[in-house]
């Protein structure tokens, strides 16, 4: 019950931050990969956790960047506490790693690896393992939704959070 009373309530103040912020978008074109994660509905917890690592300037600037964006559903499967711990000052050079892991530094559409197998390099600095014969998987995390276009990139949703090994 503290745990989601506790989530809420950062998630809330979160999005009250980030509708405040976001509400000068540029308006011509496309919105920017924070933005449309914003829009979405669906990663309020994965907002928030942006805001705690500092990284929305990063998200919101030219990129190309490919996202892999854990739904709230996701972070809520993450075992009791996890996000909580994750969102303290500090537990921010951990997070900041947790959060560049689910992000590359291309704009990588699902047509570019149809088919394929491959790893690619993240921003973390560690690989993902993409599986895109059968369906699309990284590192064991099924693609849900694929190819959401932002104007610095693409948002590939994913039913998990993927922890880069230490």
């Amino acid at each position: 019950m503290f745990r989601r009373t506790f989530i809420a309530s950062v998630m809330g103040a979160a999005m009250a931050v980030t509708t405040a912020t976001f509400a000068m978008a540029d308006g011509h074109g496309k919105k920017d990969i924070v933005d449309t994660a914003v829009g979405a509905g669906s990663f309020t917890t994965l907002v928030a956790a942006v805001q705690a690592a500092g990284l929305v300037d990063t998200l919101k600037g030219d990129g190309p960047f490919t996202v892999f964006a854990p739904t709230d559903e996701a972070f809520a499967a993450l075992p009791a506490g996890t996000v909580e711990d994750l969102l303290k000052p500090e537990n921010k050079d951990k997070l900041v790693s947790i959060l560049t892991y689910h992000v590359v530094p291309a704009k990588v559409m699902s047509g570019d690896i149809a088919g394929k197998k491959a790893m690619v390099l993240t921003v973390e600095g560690t690989k993902l393992d993409v599986n895109a014969r059968n369906g699309v998987k990284v590192d064991g995390a099924k693609v849900v939704s694929a190819d959401i276009g932002a104007s610095n990139g693409v948002i590939h949703v994913i039913d998990k959070v993927l922890i880069p090994e230490s």
